[in-house]
Formats: structure tokens, C-alpha cells, sequence
């Protein structure tokens, strides 16, 4: 796996969130909101089953599952109320929007109802938040999110100082507190660059610490997470109920490359028999470069789908 300074999908969401994001404010009137076939996944159930059962002899399910639609990015640019259809055929209740695909809140509303999928959450850049934020909670209550997610930093952005990180957790506390004046809440999703030490510090911590907990939520990526070196039972027992919503993607041993979810090396069960702890209440099944994969991101989220549904803990 390529380090984080050389991987290219990252920056490709930057510009697609920042790209899609303006495209639905204009359309809606908002001034800019800143942000396969089925057949794939055929006998993936019980090939997903088999995983899981080991060990699997009662407790409860993993749910509501949901997807992070930048998995599914280009099959949205080219007809987004069908794959959200194809999304909900597969199993799933709820998507997280990272842009809207050309289309006004409005419109993302009705494609929602008709598919009976939930939107709790959606990915907004920085800039977008700071630049428009009224612009972009007035289309998170169009379409009924309840969750307004900070996705990413650039190197310009993150700083290298842990005065810049204590910093960026004040910037972050004044989002989330016009955010939840509003009625919604504030969080920040993590990749691995922030688990890289700065002396002896670790930038997340500093985050964390330097972040009001009712204000800023936390989105952890467990898969960006792992792959940073951190073991996520030890952040959710240090910040217990701090982490409302998870990304659910795998990684194979050794290299970390993304893989459908109950395909690579992370330990699902043991990370979700903590969920309670962590305050999980949403799980979005991500992977960034699905469409690479046999059968496209369709059959990538049809084996996550088959693999969570049946998994117990």
C-alpha cells in the first residue's frame, strides 16, 4: 500500500466533494454548499455465512448497515436514483453522501423516499464548512441529515505542530457548535495521518483533547485507523460514547490493501463487541477502490452486505 503522502484516492475525494458539493448548492439555490450487476455478488451469502460462523453462536446483529457513496461514485454520476435503488435492493438502510452528484437537496430527498433509504450523515470539506456553513445546514435538513462530517485535511491544513492540532480542535469546536445550534451534530472522520507522532505526541489525542466532546464527534475509519498502528478498543475506551458513526472497510495482512469487508484481517467481532462502549449508532460500509476489484464496487458491497448482515457479536 502506498504511504499517505503518495496515495492518490484521498486527493481525488478532496476534489470530488468540493467539485459535487458546489454543483448541488447551485442547483438548489443554496449558494454553494461546500461541502453491476447483482449477479456479482451471486452465492456471496453463504460464502459470507461460512465466515462468520465460527464462533458465531448467538448475540446480537450489526445494524442499521449502511454505505458511504464514494464507493459507489461513479455508478452515481451516472444515474444516482438507481444505484441508490441497487443500494437498498441489496440490503442496506442508510447511505452517506460525500457530494450530491449534481442534484439539489430537494431532488437527493426524493430519490431517498423512493428507494426508502436514510441519509444520516454526509461528507462536507473544510473549506465548504467554513465558507458556507448556513448554506450547507440548510441542505443536510432537505434531505434529513442529522450528522454533518469534516472528511479530510490536506498537508496545508493539518499543520505540523501540536500547537496547530490544539488549534484545529478549537476550529472544530466552532463548527460543531453553530452546527448543533442548528439541531444537528458535528464530527470529524480520521485517515492514518493523524495517528503520525509529532515528537512523542500523538495529533489525534491532541485533537481529541482540544475538541469540546458534545460538539465534535468522531467518525472513526477503522480500517485508516488499524493501518495507522492504533488499536480502536483503546480510543473507544478512553473516549467512551464519542464515536456515533464507524467507516467499515477491510484490509488484507501485511499490506493493508482494502478489501470487501470480512475479506481481510480486521477483527470484526471484537471490535463491534464494543460498540456500546464507543456509542456507535450508524456503520457504513466504505471502500475506496472497489470498482477495481472483481466485479466492480457493486460485488464489493454486496460481499460487505452478505459478510456484516450475518455477522453476530
Amino acid at each position: 500500500m502506498p504511504d499517505e503522502a503518495s496515495r492518490p484516492p484521498l486527493p481525488d475525494r478532496r476534489a470530488f466533494l468540493a467539485a459535487l458539493g458546489g454543483a448541488a448548492l447551485a442547483a438548489s439555490g443554496i449558494s454553494a454548499l461546500a461541502c453491476a450487476t447483482n449477479g456479482a455478488g451471486n452465492g456471496s451469502e453463504s460464502s459470507a455465512s461460512a465466515r462468520v460462523a465460527g464462533g458465531a453462536t448467538g448475540g446480537a446483529k450489526i445494524r442499521p448497515l449502511g454505505v458511504q457513496l464514494y464507493t459507489v461514485r461513479d455508478e452515481m454520476k451516472r444515474d444516482a436514483a438507481a444505484t441508490l435503488a441497487r443500494v437498498a435492493q441489496i440490503g442496506y438502510t442508510e447511505v452517506e453522501f460525500a457530494g450530491y452528484f449534481d442534484h439539489s437537496p430537494s431532488e437527493i430527498r426524493a430519490m431517498l423516499d423512493a428507494s426508502r433509504l436514510t441519509a444520516p450523515s454526509a461528507h462536507v470539506p473544510l473549506q465548504m464548512l467554513q465558507g458556507d456553513l448556513g448554506g450547507v445546514i440548510a441542505a443536510a435538513k432537505t434531505i434529513g441529515h442529522e450528522y454533518i462530517v469534516c472528511p479530510w485535511l490536506d498537508a496545508s491544513q493539518r499543520g505540523s505542530t501540536v500547537e496547530a492540532w490544539k488549534s484545529f480542535g478549537g476550529t472544530l469546536t466552532d463548527i460543531g457548535r453553530r452546527v448543533q445550534q442548528a439541531g444537528l451534530q458535528f464530527a470529524y472522520h480520521n485517515h492514518d495521518f493523524e495517528f503520525t507522532k509529532i515528537g512523542d505526541v500523538v495529533p489525534f489525542e491532541v485533537l481529541l483533547a482540544n475538541s469540546d466532546p458534545q460538539l465534535v464527534k468522531i467518525e472513526m475509519d477503522l480500517y485508516w485507523a488499524t493501518k495507522g498502528g492504533q488499536d480502536p478498543l483503546a480510543w473507544f475506551a478512553k473516549y467512551p460514547g464519542r464515536f456515533p458513526l464507524v467507516h467499515v472497510k477491510d484490509g488484507s495482512a501485511g499490506t493493508m490493501e482494502m478489501e470487501p469487508v470480512g475479506s481481510g484481517s480486521i477483527d470484526w467481532k471484537r471490535i463491534f463487541a464494543k460498540r456500546e462502549l464507543a456509542g456507535i449508532k450508524h456503520y457504513f460500509v466504505e471502500h475506496d477502490n472497489a470498482a477495481d476489484g472483481p466485479g466492480g464496487a457493486f460485488a464489493s458491497i454486496t460481499s460487505s452486505y452478505d459478510y456484516l448482515s450475518a455477522l453476530t457479536v
